[in-house]
């Protein structure tokens, strides 16, 4: 089994969520860093990972990412605030 995620990404200002899927967490960051990740990333400059959850199957992963990108705006940074109670850039 190869494990995956679902991550959150933000801008500087902590605005504007992006939530993705991956199975190479490290590769999909620098991606959206450097630009490549996906339009909307790029076009809001999303470049900082705020969250993310480890799943064991991809189709886990999947159905997580649908679920929160149906949750409002208050709910996801709550969510965030979670394990990331300042909303600080994390390294992965």
């Amino acid at each position: 089994m190869k494990q995956s995620f679902v991550y959150i990404m933000t801008s500087q200002y902590r605005t504007t969520f992006y939530i993705g899927v991956t199975s190479d967490l490290s590769n999909r960051i620098l991606e959206h860093t450097e630009g490549k990740g996906s339009n909307f990333t790029e076009k809001y400059n999303l470049t900082d990972l705020v969250y993310f959850e480890e799943f064991s199957e991809i189709n886990q992963a999947i159905a997580r990412e649908k679920q929160l990108k149906n949750w409002h705006h208050d709910w996801k940074i709550n969510l965030i605030k979670e394990k990331n109670p300042k909303l600080e850039t994390l390294d992965y």
